[in-house]
């Protein structure tokens, strides 16, 4: 299935609308969070005990609506499918009943102007930008659990995890959504929420999800980089990706063509330059180092 098939397009397949009617019963979803909470194969009797519910007949005749699409009968007993993990996840993530706003104490500054950063939480995205010269620093979707049991720290954090795998799926060809395949174009147009006008577009030729970044973004778990930051005392992982003006920027690219796509970042540690050279799919193609009183080397 495809976008442009239609979302209740079906070909050899339970349909779509037929599979959400499973699971809108409260009985049902209990099955699943138990099934989900026993994490693993469980009797009849285990599930039936862990939603405490006496009916023997009716807890029966909802396992059985259950069995086949959502959870797997095997001979140690029952246990979600993908499908049933999946409703699990996406109600703990708590995408389809909450839907809460928050502002994050954060202390970093701009990477354009030096004054200090500011980030919120609206409508499942964690924006973060300088509200002095309106630079911005990326703004991704983020869960609303995500938020849960966690300090302003501790979800900027976990936000600064979530953008590194995310792009690298995306960057990689892989879609973050539904695993289908993702194309990458670089494109040119107004600054917008990564404060700068050139930025790597990546969408999924099959459910259409979308991601922008600065081109910068895709280095960030190349070797040579992380080696790079080592050799300077630093961790690259341990440096949220909006401290680093090549991730949050076009001001370190330059481009040296159009057709082909080839673009240098340069990332720069006191006195030492590292020079990123990528195609049009993000790919690297030549990396030198260069410093103030050496020449350049590969």
């Amino acid at each position: 299935m495809s976008r442009a098939d239609g979302l209740q397009s079906c070909d050899d397949c339970m349909e779509p609308a037929d599979a959400f009617s499973l699971v809108g019963d409260e009985t049902r979803l209990s099955i699943l969070e138990a099934l989900w909470r026993l994490d693993g194969p469980a009797r009849f009797s285990d599930v039936r005990n862990e939603i405490q519910m006496r009916d023997s007949a009716q807890f029966n005749y909802h396992l059985g609506k259950l069995t086949g699409q959502f959870v797997r009968k095997t001979d140690e007993g029952y246990e979600l499918r993908t499908a049933g993990r999946r409703v699990v996840q996406a109600v703990l993530a708590g995408s389809f009943t909450q839907h809460p706003r928050r502002e994050l104490d954060i202390d970093d500054p701009c990477v354009r102007c030096g004054e200090t950063l500011t980030a919120h939480y609206e409508d499942e995205m964690l924006c973060i930008d300088c509200p002095a010269c309106g630079h911005g620093h990326g703004e991704y979707s983020f869960p609303p659990g995500g938020l849960h049991d966690r300090t302003d720290a501790e979800v900027l954090d976990a936000f600064d995890q979530r953008v590194r795998h995310l792009n690298c799926l995306a960057k990689d060809g892989v879609c973050p959504e539904c695993n289908g395949r993702m194309e990458t174009t670089i494109e040119r147009g107004e600054e917008c929420c990564l404060g700068g006008t050139l930025r790597a577009s990546h969408v999924c030729r099959q459910c259409a999800h979308e991601r922008c970044a600065a081109v910068g973004l895709a280095l960030l778990d190349q070797s040579a980089v992380g080696n790079f930051y080592a050799d300077h005392g630093e961790t690259l992982s341990d440096v949220p990706y909006w401290r680093l003006d090549w991730c949050v920027s076009d001001a370190p690219v330059t481009v040296e063509s159009t057709d082909p796509w080839r673009l240098r970042v340069d990332i720069k540690i006191a006195d030492e330059t590292l020079r990123v050279t990528v195609d049009g799919d993000l790919n690297v193609v030549e990396t030198t180092r260069e410093s103030a009183e050496s020449p350049p080397s590969v």
